[in-house]
């Protein structure tokens, strides 16, 4: 995995301490994860990043070390943007986020459109359907009512295709365990965020270069939603990843790096 020397780091922003780490030179990408899998989800693909850019890998508040601020994904977003100013950056940062992280990274955007010069968006959107609402009340009861380890399985489905799980069975049970890491508070806030989340409309304002990439088998965020958001973007394109799910910068790291190459 990673061989890089990465440098921890913690700051605080209304006695709320937000970790992220960092390595490299250049202009800065800053990551963003997803709800169902933590910011290792990205290691495969920042040796890449490193030999062009500083890479900026946070553990968004609520994961891992870093205080939970609320579901709020204004709070979250206010609370990151604060953390990303004190850097005191030579140059605007890449926001790059996947699902949840996309969401994070986008609202962040919106709110402190100053911050980013652009966004890669990956297998998220501006809107769920009722049925992706329903899915996140449905996994957030659940697991208040059975634990984490009752949605284990469907969170799995949501990232992977049944098809890419039987291929890689040790990937699949690692993702787990981590997914079961979780806290339960952090998860439940952001499924209330999630199945509540419009961001339809304030989208179309924000001139910032986007690239929105999708895993054609994604579950999670279907392709529809990010075909809405780059269509609701002003400057956004579209990238559809063929056989690739909702974390597709771990299942083809290639693919994902190709993909986003010439933008970034």
């Amino acid at each position: 995995m990673q061989t890089h020397s990465f440098e921890n780091h913690q700051i605080s922003h209304n006695n709320k301490n937000l970790n992220f780490k960092t390595a490299g030179t250049g202009q800065a990408i800053v990551l963003f994860h997803s709800l169902l899998a933590d910011q290792s989800s990205w290691d495969l693909i920042t040796p890449t990043l490193l030999k062009t850019h500083q890479v900026i890998q946070l553990s968004l508040p609520g994961f891992d070390s870093s205080d939970f601020v609320g579901g709020s994904l204004d709070a979250i977003a206010d609370q990151i943007a604060s953390v990303i100013e004190s850097l005191k950056l030579a140059q605007a940062p890449i926001f790059m986020g996947n699902g949840y992280g996309g969401f994070v990274a986008l609202n962040t955007a919106l709110r402190h459109p100053h911050l980013p010069a652009k966004l890669v968006l990956a297998d998220c959107g501006a809107c769920f359907t009722e049925q992706g609402r329903a899915a996140f009340r449905g996994m957030s009861d659940n697991a208040k009512n059975k634990g984490l380890i009752a949605i284990a399985d469907v969170a799995m489905r949501r990232l992977f295709a049944p098809a890419y799980q039987e291929l890689h069975p040790q990937l699949i049970a690692d993702r787990k365990e981590r997914f079961l890491n979780i806290n339960l508070t952090t998860f439940h806030g952001a499924c209330e965020a999630l199945s509540t989340m419009d961001l339809r409309s304030q989208v179309q304002q924000l001139q910032i270069p986007a690239l929105v990439v999708v895993g054609e088998f994604d579950e999670a965020t279907p392709v529809p939603m990010s075909e809405e958001l780059a269509k609701l973007l002003p400057q956004a394109e579209l990238k559809i990843l063929p056989g690739l799910a909702h974390v597709p910068q771990l299942q083809d790291p290639q693919a994902f790096l190709s993909a986003i190459q010439s933008f970034i």
